[in-house]
């Protein structure tokens, strides 16, 4: 299913909310679509999907799931020139939720790198 799939962000801060719409909305094409053709993913904690095509089959892995999101409370986003560093603090206590996002020549933003989480220390 498929929302505003080529309706990109033109602000950093609203990469994360269009990420959950599109979650919510089963739009695993959507979701893939926020992220450049090169990017990389790192989830599960420890390992990195690289590019587009294998993140778009990660997303629909979540949506077949019944993944649900919700938006977490944003931290201040950073930006220098082109890039952009947008983190949130996760609602179910894994810690922070970072991406790192680009300005694209349209003006718009994608997901460059993105951690979606991070593996608790061990103790």
């Amino acid at each position: 299913m498929s929302t505003a799939t080529n309706e990109r962000p033109s602000h950093p801060d609203d990469v994360m909310r269009t990420f959950v719409e599109r979650a919510n909305a089963g739009d695993a094409e959507g979701m893939a679509a926020l992220y450049e053709e090169d990017a990389i993913l790192a989830y599960p904690p420890g390992n990195e999907i690289r590019g587009r095509e294998a993140i778009l089959e990660a997303c629909r892995a979540l949506v077949a799931r019944g993944v649900s999101f919700q938006l977490e409370p944003q931290l201040s986003t950073i930006v220098q020139g082109g890039l952009a560093l947008a983190s949130s603090v996760s609602a179910d206590g894994v810690g922070v939720r970072v991406q790192v996002l680009r300005r694209q020549p349209d003006g718009t933003w994608l997901r460059v790198i993105d951690r979606p989480e991070a593996a608790k220390p061990q103790a």
